[in-house]
C-alpha cells in the first residue's frame, strides 16, 4: 500500500519533517525557518537583490520582503544601494548577522546532507526533475484554476428551523 501513497502528501510530510528538525535549531537563534534560510542565502550569496533572494529561495517577493524587514529591525541584515544601479537595493549581513550566518550554514550543510543521505547521484538527479515537474504542474494547475471553486451554500439558521 505505500506504494499508492499519493505524492503530495509524502511531499507534505517531508516538508513537515525538515522544517521540524530545522525549527528546534533555528528557535535557539530565536529564528523562523524562513528566516533561518534567508539568513543562510546572504551569507552565501551577499549582494543579492530583493529579487534574487526570493527566486533562489522559491518564494514570492512580499514574503522575502516581510522576512528581510524583520531581519533588518533585528540588526541583522543590513540593505545597500547597488553601486551600478542606484534603482537596485543590495542585501547583506550586519557584523552581527555575519557571525550568526557562518553557524547556521554549518547547520544548513548538515541539514543538506541529511536530506540526501543514502541517494545515488543518479537518483538525486531524478529527484530534482520530478520535483521541478510537480512545481510546474501546480503551477499550471493554480493557472488553470484562478478562479476559486465555489463554496457550498450553507443553510442559513433561520432555513434550517422552518424545515
Amino acid at each position: 500500500m505505500e506504494s499508492e501513497e499519493p505524492v503530495g502528501l509524502l511531499i507534505g510530510a517531508v516538508r513537515r519533517r525538515i522544517k521540524q528538525v530545522l525549527g528546534s535549531h533555528a528557535r535557539r537563534y530565536h529564528l523562523t525557518t524562513q528566516q533561518f534560510w534567508v539568513l543562510v542565502a546572504i551569507y552565501e550569496h551577499p549582494g543579492f537583490s530583493l529579487g534574487e533572494l526570493a527566486t533562489h529561495l522559491r518564494m514570492d517577493k512580499p514574503t522575502a520582503s516581510r522576512l528581510v524587514f524583520t531581519l533588518m529591525q533585528r540588526k541583522l541584515v543590513q540593505v545597500r544601494g547597488d553601486a551600478t544601479d542606484r534603482r537596485r537595493a543590495r542585501l547583506h549581513l550586519e557584523a552581527s548577522g555575519a557571525a550568526v550566518g557562518q553557524e547556521l550554514r554549518e547547520l544548513a550543510t548538515a541539514v543538506r546532507a541529511a536530506v540526501v543521505r543514502g541517494f545515488t547521484t543518479a537518483e538525486l538527479s531524478a529527484l530534482r526533475v520530478s520535483l521541478r515537474k510537480i512545481i510546474a504542474n501546480m503551477d499550471r494547475f493554480q493557472d488553470d484554476y484562478t478562479t476559486p471553486l465555489a463554496a457550498p451554500r450553507r443553510k442559513s439558521a433561520r432555513r434550517q428551523s422552518r424545515a
